[in-house]
């Protein structure tokens, strides 16, 4: 059992009139009680997991219609301009959902950790859903003029904004809901609910292209996917108001309120506010920020980029260009939960390290079967993309979340992942067009996804490795009451557990000269007297105690393991 003693705990030191226990009193973390260990509650964990996945899913889906409706909608807002002003001008209002990001992520991750994740995570789906509706309500400029696409930006920037919450407020919320052991598995669900919102998306607007005809999708049929995400977006509300506060973020709650622990429970960095928190965990937020950077180049290159490149680069028509991702798409989503169980088996960063490797050693040969310009080729070539990307991007939601303590994890999660997409993610697609342009060579969006992979694969050896761990500032979290009695009566010797990371409360413990230790009764009068030094309510810990059936004034003492 590690962290049971910090030198920062010891408050009084040569006690006098302590009798053969002479020497120091220090407050060490209690054990783990059985009370302690959360069982997961299967029914409301995949009540949770749902409730998290349509939120992802229609953020993804929305992502999908609009990039690829870019140069059906040009002429609508902008008819007047030719049609690379248009394409820019929806190109720069995309990136406006990226420019604003931070900034939601920054709010509601900050929110999220004071009043909790479920009533965010409801608000950030009906503000995307909202304004993903209305979106396919919007007048033309042939109605009010450049009035129109001024409408669209402010549409899209509101978007960007409540997406800023949804990620880091929908990884935290599962991470938080899952068993220590399978939180790889449930967590990677949000990335295939991701993955299939976009394909559907595509699909739905390839459907519409070739049935309604390019003069109709001008007209009105443009409207129609934004549309539907009305009625989709109901439904997703309802299963996300259906779901519970996180056990994990509820039990930091409730000890906050009891004022077990006042060092652990409430932690103080968090509530002196934002800035203090960055000072505290900048290391891992920046950390989090590379990987998170690596790995969405690559993800963003192959959803947001690669129709683009088959239609300028590669000859394709438009339609043809997103079909042909949709079923690479497809596959790659069904394959993601298998990609998040082996990272339970075997580790986080092993498995980030597969998706880092594998994209320096398949993008040449990638790029390469699409420059043969044959379907089979094409779709081989894709197949490669796809290949790093399960293995890359749906490991980050059980990953950064436990980077982080319960009382910011939003709010740096929010930091960290919304920054780095904003800065690094979105603007994959321009930085790899200008390269090419740049060079006039078809293969610099390979090297440029091969050096963004050596450097995340660097970033992965500084990451905290969270496999089969608790999250940093919760319990242990399992799926049945054995395992929670296992966990008890193996604490001592389990690596996993590391008692300082927990929010329990501190007991007195005498440390005698030659080593020996025995824990104090919480009325001892001399660990009465340190605790007071140390601030340390001892009262609340002993009525803890009294809750949970132990009793916390015995009069004899008692070795400390």
């Amino acid at each position: 059992m590690r962290g049971s003693q910090t030198e920062q705990d010891i408050s009084v030191t040569n006690v006098p009139g302590a009798g053969a226990w002479q020497g120091r009193i220090t407050f060490r973390k209690r054990r783990l009680r059985f009370g302690d260990v959360n069982v997961v509650d299967r029914a409301m964990l995949r009540r949770a997991v749902g409730g998290a996945v349509v939120g992802n899913t229609m953020e993804w889906y929305d992502v999908g219609v609009f990039g690829y409706l870019i140069t059906t909608m040009g002429p609508v807002f902008l008819p007047e301009a030719d049609k690379t002003v248009q394409t820019l001008f929806l190109l720069g209002t995309f990136a406006a959902t990226f420019v604003a990001r931070p900034f939601g992520g920054v709010f509601f991750g900050w929110l999220g950790d004071r009043i909790g994740r479920q009533r965010v995570l409801a608000a950030t789906l009906i503000m995307m859903s909202a304004a993903t509706f209305a979106l396919g309500l919007l007048p033309g400029y042939a109605q009010i003029g450049v009035g129109a696409a001024v409408l669209l930006v402010v549409v899209k920037l509101l978007q960007g904004f409540s997406t800023g919450g949804e990620y880091a407020g929908a990884t935290t919320f599962v991470s938080e809901y899952a068993a220590d052991r399978r939180r790889g598995y449930f967590a990677s669900f949000l990335d295939m609910g991701s993955y299939l919102g976009f394909a559907a998306g595509a699909a739905l607007v390839s459907v519409l292209q070739l049935v309604l005809g390019q003069a109709a999708m001008g007209e009105f049929g443009w409207r129609i996917p934004f549309l539907v995400a009305g009625p989709l977006g109901a439904i997703a509300i309802y299963f996300r108001l259906r779901i519970e506060e996180s056990p994990t973020f509820q039990a930091a709650l409730d000890t906050q309120e009891r004022a077990v622990n006042e060092r652990a429970a409430a932690d103080a960095t968090a509530r002196r506010g934002p800035f203090a928190v960055v000072r505290a965990y900048w290391r891992p937020i920046l950390v989090s920020m590379v990987v998170v950077a690596a790995a969405n180049t690559v993800g963003y290159a192959l959803t947001s980029y690669m129709p683009t490149y088959l239609t300028e680069s590669k000859g394709y028509d438009e339609v043809h260009g997103t079909l042909l991702t949709i079923p690479v798409l497809l596959v790659m989503s069904l394959c993601i939960p298998l990609a998040g169980r082996l990272s339970d088996k075997i580790g986080r960063r092993p498995v980030l390290w597969i998706g880092a490797l594998s994209t320096v050693i398949l993008a040449i040969p990638a790029f390469l079967l699409v420059g043969l310009g044959t379907v089979p080729a094409t779709l081989a070539g894709l197949a490669l993309v796809a290949f790093p990307v399960t293995f890359y991007v749906p490991i980050l939601a059980s990953t950064l979340p436990a980077q982080f303590p319960t009382s910011c994890r939003y709010f740096s999660m929010g930091i960290a992942y919304n920054f780095s997409v904003a800065i690094f993610g979105g603007t994959t697609p321009v930085i790899v067009d200008g390269l090419i342009q740049g060079t006039g060579n078809d293969m610099m969006p390979a090297y440029y996804l091969m050096g963004t992979s050596i450097v995340g694969a660097l970033a992965v050896f500084f990451l905290r490795e969270p496999a089969g761990r608790p999250l940093p500032g919760s319990m242990p979290s399992v799926d049945t009451p054995a395992e929670a009695r296992a966990v008890v009566e193996h604490q001592e010797e389990d690596p996993r557990i590391d008692l300082e990371q927990m929010p329990l409360s501190r007991v007195p413990v005498a440390v005698a000269h030659d080593g020996a230790a025995v824990q104090l009764p919480l009325d001892d009068p001399y660990a009465l007297a340190a605790a007071e030094g140390e601030g340390i309510d001892l009262e609340a810990t002993a009525l803890e105690a009294r809750s949970c059936g132990e009793q916390p004034v015995a009069t004899g003492l008692r070795p400390v393991a």
